[in-house]
Formats: structure tokens, C-alpha cells, sequence
């Protein structure tokens, strides 16, 4: 496996976002509130009870996740993590006094929670190559795996995307080898989520 990338061009390419844009979809680098909220959709199928749940959101950025399933009306505990510390405190901000919602910069202090979700957090690449890319986003779903006690779900930008319209930056996975990788290393129960009106994918794996 190759090394894992650096990470401070994926920092500085996030952090100018959330100095720009602050607590918003642009301030994690999506397009608007519908994008965002589609995605969470589809991230949102792993979860299976209706009963308490806790969640890891690994890569929260200001913490959009939190506020759409309190609009759910479901009962849960919210971790967010991002390695970006700016991101972390525009989230802590924004959700001032909110009960069950914790948010960290340190990986090494997050718990084992019943699911990990993570959204867009494999998108840019900046100039690392495809291939390294790609044993950084396996050697992250490995930390998923062990972080969840239920399931886990991520989405990627999909390399079915148009050709015109994709970046050299960026990185669009092919669904199918996730897929298969997530099969064989991770659980029998696995989704691949095609089919909806973003260019990306979710893979979504139950325990």
C-alpha cells in the first residue's frame, strides 16, 4: 500500500471554505441546502431501528448533519469529528447548548459508536495521484469498520460522472471496486446507492 497522502492541501482547500462561507453548505463545499440534505438521505439508509441511536459524523464540518435528523424527530447521541480546526469551532458555535452533540479534532479521542457516517470527505484530492488516493479512502474505511458497532456509510463523487465537468483536483471513485472491497473485507450486507440526482454514490455497509 502506498503512503498515505498529506493532508494539509485537503486542510487549507477546506478550511478557506469554512472561513468564507462559515456555518452553510458552501462553508463544506456543497452547492446549497437540497445537495446537501440529498446526500444525507442516502447516508441516513444505514441506519435500520427507530429506537436511540449514536452516530459518528467523521468529516462533520460545521455540523449540518446534527440539525437534519433532529428535524427527523429521532432520538440520538451526535458525534462530529473534523480534522479541521477551524471547522470544529464554527460547529461548536452553531450548536451552542444543544444536548447530545460533541465535536472534536482528535481522532484519537472519538468513540465506538452504533454507526459512522461520512460525507464528501473523499472529494478532493488536490495533486495526489488516483491511486494514492484510493488507499487513503480503504485505509479510512478500515477506521469506519472499527469506529461502528452497526454499519457505516460514505458517498464519493463517481467516476460515471460527466467528463466535461470533472475536475483534475478531484477524485471520482469507481462504485464498483468499493463495492467489492467493502463486500469482502467488511460485511455480507452491503448497498450500493446509484440511483439518485447527484453526481456521486453511497455505499452503505450493515453489520
Amino acid at each position: 500500500m502506498n503512503k498515505v497522502p498529506v493532508l494539509d492541501e485537503v486542510k487549507s482547500y477546506f478550511d478557506k471554505r469554512i472561513q468564507e462561507h462559515g456555518a452553510s453548505p458552501r462553508g463544506s463545499d456543497w452547492n446549497s441546502d437540497v445537495s446537501q440534505n440529498i446526500r444525507f438521505d442516502q447516508l441516513l439508509k444505514v441506519i435500520q431501528e427507530k429506537n436511540e441511536f449514536s452516530i459518528l459524523d467523521f468529516g462533520c464540518g460545521y455540523g449540518a448533519l446534527a440539525d437534519y435528523l433532529a428535524e427527523q424527530e429521532v432520538q440520538f447521541t451526535y458525534y462530529g469529528y473534523d480534522l479541521l480546526e477551524s471547522a470544529i469551532d464554527v460547529a461548536k458555535k452553531a450548536h451552542a447548548g444543544k444536548e447530545n452533540r460533541h465535536f472534536s479534532s482528535s481522532e484519537e479521542t472519538l468513540p465506538v459508536c452504533d454507526y459512522v457516517v461520512a460525507s464528501g470527505i473523499f472529494n478532493f484530492r488536490g495533486n495526489e495521484s488516483f491511486e494514492a488516493w484510493t488507499d487513503y479512502a480503504v485505509k479510512v474505511l478500515h477506521s469506519f469498520d472499527k469506529l461502528s458497532k452497526k454499519g457505516f456509510s460514505s458517498n464519493f463523487l463517481t467516476k460515471y460522472s460527466d467528463s466535461e465537468r470533472m475536475r483534475d483536483d478531484l477524485y471520482y471513485a469507481d462504485p464498483l471496486f468499493i463495492f467489492d472491497y467493502c463486500k469482502k473485507n467488511f460485511s455480507r450486507n452491503v448497498a450500493l446507492l446509484h440511483d439518485y440526482e447527484v453526481y456521486d454514490f453511497t455505499i452503505v455497509v450493515r453489520k
